[in-house]
């Protein structure tokens, strides 16, 4: 049974010739082999946890197992069941060894079923050694490194029908020419760099990524075009930090100066980034971001505490005047912005003081939106060995600031009211099949009566009632 209710697009391979091509020659040969394989998989369920990295990880898995002939299907129902895992919370984690106790027994009655697990849990070796002992059911694991490298190690469990454990401790290659499936053919995201130098002392993407890599920007601009060539409206960069992106590279360029040569691209109507660290976010970005048209008044920047001491604590490089600083220069300099931001309550060693500072900031800041957090410590972080909070005390903090931030973006999204808004429109609404759902230039989510044709196509959309959390209009 194919469970698939959104339009997927296998992209077109692209016309450049982009890194690591040589082993992705390799891994397509591999992929021809994998069509014919008498034992191949005819249906597949994967689950994506985590973030967007993640998510442009899976639309590889994906693609690599549509070209091989595979359809999506239940997880009861699979013959192989992915988990692309993340391990930046506790509950993640806890989340698919519950998901393994489930299939111990639906492999017993479907004893063909493989069960494979990738991503960036996979990294700890304290995770890899609990798999062995108690989960003997899974057949393939592999981490965040050799992701590309899924067609050989898909083929090599076929074959030898014994469990595989690649996980490599550090990136050997960048390999991008792969097969992809996305979610919307006209919405895609691109990679410009890889893994983080930051090391937040709560954070455990360092220890499971690896350290900043940048892709070359020709071959960022290359991928890009093809995708515009093949229909895509909207891209979206990403980057653990991308204010970070062009160091190591030969040639010097900055962020910036790469939105610049994106935003040249023709046909390319929208610009997305994220995750910018407020610590490296150059006057240069917040410049490009007002003369920039192509480049969407939307700035995803993670707080995560308002607090000084506590960002010291966090090894942020920051503090809350030069946080509030650059929240002024974004919205002098782009009117019409939305922020958005990440906000740990709970953080070791966190006073009601320290809470107060954050609300504080929320207060002035004044987000559009944002993910908040209960602190979840992480084995191997500096912060996992720090002095942890009362949870009780941090639950309460946690529905406070909720609050807060749930009134401030009623407030925000009413001056909306009456206006006439741009919608890229994406779906049907999961709530009423009679209206649409889109997003404006700034990243809020609207839905709008109209019929499928509107899918994919710019919407001028007239706002005739507001949310805190999304929009509903008209077509203008």
């Amino acid at each position: 049974m194919n469970i698939s209710d959104t339009v997927k697009t296998l992209n077109p391979r692209p016309a450049y010739q982009g890194e690591g091509q040589e082993e992705a020659e390799r891994q397509r040969g591999l992929i021809e082999k994998l069509k014919s394989y008498p034992k191949k998989p005819k249906t597949f369920y994967l689950s994506t946890m985590g973030c967007q990295m993640n998510a442009r990880d899976s639309e590889k898995l994906k693609g690599i197992l549509h070209e091989i002939g595979a359809e999506e299907t239940t997880e009861d129902q699979a013959d192989l069941v992915i988990y692309n895992t993340c391990c930046v919370r506790e509950n993640a984690e806890q989340k698919v060894y519950g998901r393994l106790g489930y299939l111990k027994g639906i492999k017993r009655k479907h004893p063909g079923m493989k069960i494979v697990l990738c991503g960036c849990m996979m990294q700890e070796d304290a995770v890899i050694e609990k798999l062995k002992k108690s989960y003997p059911e899974v057949d393939l694991i592999f981490g965040t490194y050799n992701i590309y490298k899924f067609p050989e190690l898909l083929l090599t469990m076929l074959e030898t029908n014994d469990t595989i454990i690649d996980i490599w401790k550090e990136q050997q290659d960048i390999v991008e020419d792969l097969p992809s499936i996305r979610k919307y053919p006209f919405k895609a995201s691109v990679n410009i760099m890889y893994g983080c130098d930051n090391f937040c002392t709560y954070c455990i993407v360092p220890y499971v990524r690896g350290r900043e890599r940048s892709r070359k920007p020709e071959n960022i601009i290359a991928e890009i075009e093809s995708l515009v060539q093949s229909g895509v409206r909207e891209i979206q960069l990403l980057g653990q930090n991308v204010n970070s992106y062009g160091k190591g590279l030969e040639e010097p360029i900055t962020f910036a100066q790469l939105l610049e040569r994106v935003c040249r691209i023709e046909g390319l109507e929208r610009v997305r980034f994220m995750t910018s660290h407020p610590k490296d976010l150059s006057d240069e970005l917040i410049a490009a971001m007002g003369k920039l048209d192509k480049v969407c008044p939307h700035f995803h920047l993670p707080l995560q505490s308002g607090s000084d001491r506590l960002l010291k604590a966090m090894n942020r490089h920051y503090d809350q005047a030069r946080y509030l600083d650059i929240v002024r220069k974004l919205r002098e300099t782009v009117p019409e912005i939305s922020i958005t931001t990440d906000i740990i309550v709970g953080f070791p060693g966190e006073t009601r003081e320290d809470f107060l500072e954050t609300l504080k900031v929320v207060r002035e800041s004044r987000f559009d939106g944002g993910f908040t957090f209960i602190y979840s410590p992480r084995i191997g972080t500096p912060a996992a060995r720090m002095e942890q909070v009362d949870p009780e005390e941090s639950k309460v903090n946690f529905a406070e600031l909720l609050k807060v931030m749930e009134e401030i973006a009623e407030e925000n999204n009413a001056r909306w009211l009456g206006r006439t808004v741009e919608v890229l429109a994406e779906e049907k609404s999961k709530n009423d099949s009679g209206m649409i759902t889109g997003r404006t230039p700034q990243n809020i989510l609207v839905h709008f009566t109209a019929g499928d044709r509107w899918i994919g196509q710019m919407a001028q959309v007239r706002i005739k009632e507001t949310t805190p959390f999304y929009l509903i209009g008209e077509l203008a």
